[in-house]
């Protein structure tokens, strides 16, 4: 125990050293004027070494009312409304009872916002990853990568370094967490939930229903409808700042940002103008002024010289800190994490890079459907099982067309959507599918553009004609009998002359070929006949004896007998070998009678 308390004595003693030090500081810095202004002389709720509670979240649910049981935060079902505007933001200049009766009068601006789930987001300075490398920026160079109706600023940061303090979550990012440290925060759930209140880490590292949006502030302004302030400081203040200046930070006047709802479940902002110890309001007047204003739950966010609100890109608050080099003017200052208020977004943002955002709904192109227009949608019949769908429709397979690819290829056209055209001539038919030709009879060829060949007829020219005395048939229907069809007859008498010319020519040279055939023949026979008489003739020869005309002859005479020649017998033949004298002898001495 002795080692414990001389412990606690000594911190109790180096925390007061580090204080007074500050506070010097402090004192020293506020002499100066003009652009040596520092924040540091601005509203701080703790020393810049000791930022945020020292108590556990087990000390903060202990102490709290009883009450309130074991819960540390308070939760409400945001709104959901479309309702335009999105945004309501009013211009105040209102009066506010001080000692003695007197009034101050006080401006600022208060926005209630629809549907905050879909249209609240908490960005980092300047780009995501900002807290990680401790950037600052002012509220306008923030929003520059986001349309932000309404921004201002939210969570508080390390002046030495720009650290964002406390639990940080930007657009389901969790960005760093509290490490337990109990101080008032403000969150959006998944399923629309807004939460007030203290957190544990466990609550801030749920995963079953995260946070999508997470800021931290200093003072719980009003729980359930009652000023919270008391307890709040009991919770965040250490044991020995009760009256230092935490204090300080909770009462004096100064320019205040804090956030909160009302009954419907819409996000209330309200930003007030002011300086230090000079204008603007302390806590409680907050908190009243909140109440009487419907308010809820609502936190107290970063305030004095970073209370900034900007209203569609314009600066729309009066900054407390001196411009640098001319003091003469104000200028807003360098902070760390904004609470934007934008159009209803949608999920993705970009809609599936297939429609356009508008107000938080996706309106898809084409045939693009569902929320996120990542759905193609061709109608309840999905294209007829016959094509595919696209983002432009129905891409029917070949030989179909029509938006749900439910209709033929009309005549002439074929392939993929009926894009293509036919080439069939002479009746023939396309194939829808293929652009293929089928010929009708008589006909053949790709493109069915060839008549059946002479002695061929039908479908495909496959069947020979059976036509008597002719070669030729109808290509058709192969009757014999062409002349009917003066089509088919005009085919045949241009076949005719073509055949008569070639046949003309083969008949001369034929002819030709056959006159020298039957010289040669009859020549042929001549010589045969010529031979044969000779054969015979020799033949005879050797047969009779007939030896160069030698051998005896014999004659009759010859009697006249009434004018007719008879032959008289005789008794015997008279062999001729007389001499040609003893037969002219003969002949003189007896004359003939005829």
């Amino acid at each position: 125990m002795a080692v414990g308390g001389r412990s606690v004595a000594w911190r109790w003693i180096y925390g007061w050293s580090v204080r007074l030090a500050v506070d010097f500081l402090l004192l020293f810095q506020s002499s100066e004027v003009g652009s040596s202004r520092s924040p540091l002389n601005d509203l701080f709720p703790y020393h810049p070494l000791e930022h945020g509670s020292q108590h556990t979240h087990r000390y903060v649910r202990d102490c709290q009312p009883i009450v309130f049981g074991n819960v540390t935060h308070e939760t409400w079902p945001a709104d959901k409304s479309t309702n335009l505007p999105i945004t309501r933001t009013t211009i105040f200049v209102s009066n506010f009872p001080i000692d003695g009766g007197k009034l101050k009068a006080v401006t600022g601006h208060l926005t209630f916002v629809n549907n905050p789930l879909r249209t609240v987001s908490v960005l980092e300075p300047l780009k995501s990853g900002g807290c990680n490398e401790s950037y600052r920026a002012t509220v306008q160079e923030t929003i520059k990568s986001k349309t932000c109706l309404v921004a201002q600023n939210g969570g508080f940061f390390d002046v030495d370094t720009g650290r964002c303090l406390g639990a940080v979550v930007s657009n389901g990012k969790l960005v760093q967490d509290g490490k337990g440290i109990q101080n008032a925060q403000f969150g959006i759930k998944k399923d629309g939930t807004l939460v007030f209140g203290y957190l544990s880490e466990d609550d801030v590292m749920n995963k079953e229903n995260p946070f999508v949006q997470l800021v931290t502030g200093v003072i719980w302004l009003l729980r359930n409808g009652t000023i919270y302030i008391n307890e709040s400081k009991s919770a965040e203040c250490s044991e020995t700042q009760e009256t230092g200046s935490f204090e300080r930070f909770v009462n004096v006047v100064s320019a205040r940002t804090s956030i909160g709802h009302d009954k419907y479940g819409r996000l209330v902002l309200l930003q007030i103008d002011g300086q230090t110890d000079l204008r603007g309001l302390s806590l409680w007047e907050v908190a009243r002024f909140l109440k009487d204003h419907g308010v809820i739950n609502a936190i107290n966010l970063d305030g004095g010289g970073s209370a900034t609100l900007v209203l569609n890109g314009s600066l729309a608050s009066y900054p407390s800190d001196h411009c640098s080099p001319d003091p003469m003017w104000r200028c807003p200052r360098a902070v760390s994490t904004v609470v934007c208020v934008h159009e209803p977004e949608c999920a993705p943002p970009d809609c599936s890079g297939h429609g356009d955002c508008l107000l938080g709904d996706c309106y898809c192109r084409g045939f693009w459907s569902g929320p996120a227009c990542n759905l193609l949608n061709c109608g309840p019949s999905n294209c007829s099982q016959r094509g595919i769908c696209s983002e432009h429709g129905c891409l029917c397979d070949a030989g179909w067309m029509g938006p749900n690819c439910s209709d033929v290829c009309p005549d002439r056209f074929y392939g993929d959507g009926c894009s293509q055209k036919c080439h069939c001539i002479n009746g023939g038919i396309c194939d829808s599918i293929h652009g293929t030709c089928t010929c009708p009879s008589g006909y053949y060829g790709d493109f069915c553009e060839q008549v059946c060949p002479m002695g061929w007829y039908g479908l495909s020219c496959q069947q020979a004609c059976h036509c008597p005395k002719i070669c030729s048939c109808h290509p058709v229907t192969g009757s014999c009998n062409v002349t009917q069809d003066s089509k088919f007859s005009n085919t045949l008498y241009k076949v005719h002359q073509c055949l008569r010319s070639q046949m003309s020519e083969m008949w001369k040279n034929q002819h030709e070929v056959k006159e020298k055939a039957w010289i040669i023949i009859l020549i042929t026979l001549l010589v045969l006949l010529i031979l044969s008489m000779a054969g015979n003739i020799f033949q005879y020869c050797q047969k009779n004896g007939c030896s160069g005309f030698r051998s005896e002859y014999s004659y009759q005479r010859l009697n006249a007998s009434n004018g007719q020649l008879t032959c008289m017998d005789f008794p015997e033949i008279i062999p001729l070998k007389q001499t040609n004298s003893s037969i002219e002898e003969d002949r003189s001495s007896e004359p003939m009678n005829f």
